[in-house]
């Protein structure tokens, strides 16, 4: 019987690369001259670090951009609000999305079921197994996910016949 996974993995040496990037153009910007901005990824959480909250936004889109470029998509990134640190500086937490967590998969098994496709949808973990008779069947599951507009980017994986 044909089966997929359905994931959402983020390559973390890829994202360390792109947080390497932005830290190199960092020190060489004229605008950043003299300033502490700085990215540090600890786990699956980063950590941006910048005096105010101008520099604070340009650190970000210098992340975003390293992000894109080295293919990581920017949709795993959960950056939350800026927090108040030693002097006027500024910090933020951006995590790092790994998984398919339990609401967005019930989202995606509540479309999936909802389309009448004779397919059957099994959580297992922080992922999601379509199984069903014919491949195209699942090919068609595949187009209505990518179809559904949902923000975190996921991978489809592990296609067996």
């Amino acid at each position: 019987m044909p089966s997929f996974d359905i994931v959402s993995r983020t390559e973390i040496p890829e994202v360390d690369n792109a947080i390497q990037g932005a830290m190199r153009e960092i020190g060489t910007r004229y605008d950043f001259k003299g300033s502490m901005s700085s990215i540090e990824r600890t786990e699956e959480t980063l950590l941006i670090k910048s005096e105010d909250e101008l520099k604070l936004k340009q650190v970000q889109e210098l992340l975003r951009g390293h992000m894109a470029k080295r293919k990581v998509d920017v949709g795993a990134l959960d950056f939350q609000t800026p927090q108040k640190a030693f002097g006027n500086s500024l910090r933020q937490t951006v995590i790092i999305k790994q998984g398919i967590e339990r609401e967005l998969a019930q989202k995606i098994m509540k479309t999936i079921k909802g389309s009448k496709l004779k397919v059957q949808v099994a959580i297992q973990g922080d992922e999601l197994r379509i199984s069903g008779k014919k491949r195209d069947v699942l090919q068609d599951v595949i187009s209505l996910i990518k179809d559904s507009k949902i923000s975190q980017p996921l991978q489809y994986v592990n296609f067996r016949n």
